[in-house]
């Protein structure tokens, strides 16, 4: 099975993700790595990346990673843990990778690191619901 016809079937349905500019860097079963560059309109009244942003690149990271099985699986839940702060122009880079899988249910762990110095500043762990619907649908 190609590991990255689901994820390319869900990134080119996904606005939301392509309006991030995540970029794929790596797809292999149940691991995906992705990156996307920070912009001004997604800081805080601080100046630094919200929160938000680091949880929509984990979130899109968890459910790439999920789908490489090609079952249509969606996140149920997730955790982060903030360590750094970014800024306009800093390169966020996240690693998803399964932890666990079951018929119905699988767990991951998301890092996400500033590049290029590779400096951790969030880690998410999650889950998703797996079904029994295929991603790609078949026609």
């Amino acid at each position: 099975m190609d590991y990255q016809e689901p994820v390319a079937h869900m990134l080119s349905n996904d606005a939301f993700s392509r309006w991030l500019g995540i970029e794929l860097k790596e797809v292999n079963l149940g691991q995906v790595a992705v990156q996307m560059e920070v912009r001004p309109e997604m800081l805080n009244g601080f100046g630094i990346a919200h929160g938000s942003i680091y949880f929509a690149l984990a979130d899109s990271a968890m459910a790439f990673a999920a789908n490489t099985h090609g079952r249509l699986a969606v996140v149920t839940d997730a955790h982060i843990q903030f360590a750094e702060s970014v800024r306009a122009g800093d390169i966020l880079f996240a690693e998803a990778k399964e932890t666990a899988r079951m018929n119905r249910k699988a767990f991951y762990d998301i890092s996400i690191y500033s590049l290029p110095a590779k400096e951790l500043v969030a880690k998410v762990q999650g889950g998703v619901y797996i079904t029994s619907r295929p991603i790609p649908p078949e026609d």
